[in-house]
């Protein structure tokens, strides 16, 4: 029946003509490349703005150039406001976690190599497909208009908590069209987001071609479709926040907003019986799956490549798998962790940090089994190996820190300060970020049929790997110190000695974003100019390295492969090679 399904999915013709076959295309690996390059042009927007806030917290008095056009009121002469440093720190985060490390792991590589992967044509719904792409531009746009409109983009964080995001141009620059649009955006975003988590789900559940059974998928697969299913049930709860949030800004109701509220010295009186917890319930509902969203992708990505590149089997595949679903589902059970300062019952909290430690378990299983595929294998230390043990080690750093997060004594102390900023950038943004640069490098020969430089690959990862360290390493300790996240400047006292600390990160912010310019103009550079690549040039073994790089229209050119064998039949006995494809027929007899 599997296979029945394979062959009926890629039912429409091949596109004709430049618009239909590169900007509405509904072949799905056109629309995963079209994801790829939206997220990349959203990272680099978003380190622009990284470097704009890095710059102001050690140097508030320095003139941009050019700021001031961008925003006249938000920097008078180039120097940026208290109030213009928040609304870049919303757009900052806003971009980099919904239209970069949701969208390139999950609905870039996601979508063009579920289907080679599990054999198929396409995804199940071709325009569903489409759709969801232009859907998730439209939010790209409306989110990036909050720069030009009259009062900028909103000052109320990429968490945009009630009262201050609800009350309306009252509450300060920003809070008036920009967090309209901001909110607007959004939902924008969870729509395109719920189109393609249906898609990725029924995709895997029904079009697996024969012989593809769900112990045989690789560890990507399992990943992409874990992460489908979290999106669907959180991006929906989002979405319908986002809803009653628009409605208490324009509609008169009062979802969020309690009644009493003095804000800029004016009484908020059309408003009465809402509560801001409301907001950070259902928003926290999907904020902690969506750190799994970002992260689950490159877990899959990492376990494929640590196995090619050790040229072994993975360690423990079935606990691998079970271990992404038990991470799938303990997630929404510890939303509340990020609310332990929110008055909330002592015994709520500790029901809350119980299951924020449990969530450890699942993922320390996945941590030993990557380095169990590492001990004893013949590494081979390509740039995408390089970034997957980056993955491993960033991964493991911030989730030490989380640990401490975990307790709400100790949270209670830390939460407000850089430890916070400093572990979720860790563990969430860098770690999921090294995930699309080790897929990147992997893939890339697949998706555009040529190589990139391994050299300067290289180089771009040793700048990436120590500068990251060098950058966040410092937030965790002026955390401990009572460095306060948020504030633009440094004023107090006890704050001012800590100022050489951020010198220090942001000169390696600086260094860093710029060693990513090595890594742009690797990507479009070999687009052109690369060697052109094999079939097969890192000898893996799942199905996307037995077709053609890139691969045709249909993927497998009209003939279904049958699968064999498992996913990482790798250092097998009595094998031709050191490795068996899946779709192989080759009966290995061991030695």
């Amino acid at each position: 029946m599997a296979e029945m399904h394979a062959e009926g999915a890629h039912q429409h013709q091949p596109p004709q003509g430049f618009i239909w076959k590169y900007i509405f295309s509904l072949d799905h690996k056109v629309i995963g490349k079209q994801y790829y390059f939206l997220a990349l042009f959203s990272v680099v927007v978003g380190m622009a703005l990284s470097w704009l806030i890095r710059i102001h917290l050690v140097w508030p008095n320095a003139s941009i150039p050019g700021l001031d056009k961008l925003s006249a009121t938000g920097a008078p002469g180039g120097v940026m406001t208290p109030e213009y440093y928040l609304s870049l720190l919303t757009l900052h985060g806003t971009l980099m976690i919904f239209f970069v490390l949701t969208t390139a792991p999950q609905s870039g590589f996601g979508n063009y190599f579920l289907p080679i992967q599990i054999g198929a044509e396409d995804m199940a719904f071709p325009r569903l497909n489409m759709l969801s792409f232009w859907t998730t531009f439209v939010g790209l746009v409306v989110l990036l208009a909050t720069f030009f409109v009259t009062d900028g983009p909103p000052i109320s964080g990429w968490t945009t908590y009630p009262p201050l995001s609800a009350v309306g141009p009252a509450a300060g620059p920003g809070e008036g069209l920009g967090q309209d649009l901001w909110v607007v955006s959004i939902a924008i975003f969870c729509i395109g987001s719920l189109l393609g988590a249906l898609n990725f789900i029924v995709t895997t559940l029904d079009l697996r071609t024969r012989g593809m059974t769900l112990m045989r998928l690789p560890l990507t697969c399992w990943a992409w479709f874990v992460t489908a299913v979290l999106g669907l049930l959180s991006f929906a709860v989002l979405f319908g926040a986002c809803v009653l949030l628009l409605l208490d800004r324009v509609g008169g109701t009062s979802f969020f907003i309690p009644a009493g509220l003095v804000v800029s010295d004016k009484v908020i009186s059309n408003h009465a019986g809402g509560s801001p917890l409301l907001w950070q319930h259902l928003f926290w509902f999907f904020g902690h799956p969506e750190v799994y969203i970002a992260i689950l992708p490159g877990m899959g990505v990492t376990s494929h490549i640590l196995s090619c590149f050790s040229r072994k089997p993975i360690f423990g595949y079935r606990a691998m798998a079970y271990s992404l679903m038990a991470i799938g589902f303990l997630s929404f059970t510890v939303w509340g962790h990020h609310m332990f300062l929110s008055g909330m019952s002592p015994y709520t909290g500790f029901s809350f940090s119980i299951f924020t430690m449990a969530i450890g378990v699942p993922s320390a299983i996945k941590t030993f089994n990557w380095l169990g595929t590492l001990w004893g294998g013949r590494l081979r230390f390509t740039t995408a190996m390089l970034f997957s043990i980056g993955f491993v080690s960033l991964f493991v750093t911030g989730g030490l820190s989380g640990l401490f997060l975990a307790q709400p004594a100790v949270d209670t102390s830390l939460h407000a300060t850089y430890f916070v900023v400093a572990h979720f950038h860790m563990v969430m943004g860098v770690a999921a970020i090294f995930g699309m640069f080790a897929g990147t490098y992997f893939w890339f020969p697949k998706m555009f049929g040529r190589m990139m430089n391994e050299t300067w690959g290289k180089v771009h990862f040793w700048f990436t790997f120590v500068g990251v360290y060098c950058i966040f390493m410092p937030m965790h300790f002026i955390g401990i110190q009572g460095a306060i996240r948020r504030y633009s400047t440094w004023t107090d006292n006890y704050l001012i000695p800590m100022i050489p600390v951020h010198k220090f990160m942001t000169v390696w912010a600086l260094i860093t974003g710029a060693a990513q310019f090595i890594f742009l103009i690797n990507v479009f550079w070999s687009m052109f100019k690369g060697e052109k690549a094999s079939v097969n040039p890192w000898e893996g073994t799942s199905l996307e390295w037995t077709v053609p790089s890139p691969p045709p229209w249909d993927n497998f050119a009209g003939k279904h492969p049958v699968v064999y064998h498992g996913p990482y039949e790798y250092a097998v006995p009595g094998a031709a090679k050191d490795y068996v494809m899946q779709d192989s027929s080759e009966k290995v007899v061991a030695t």
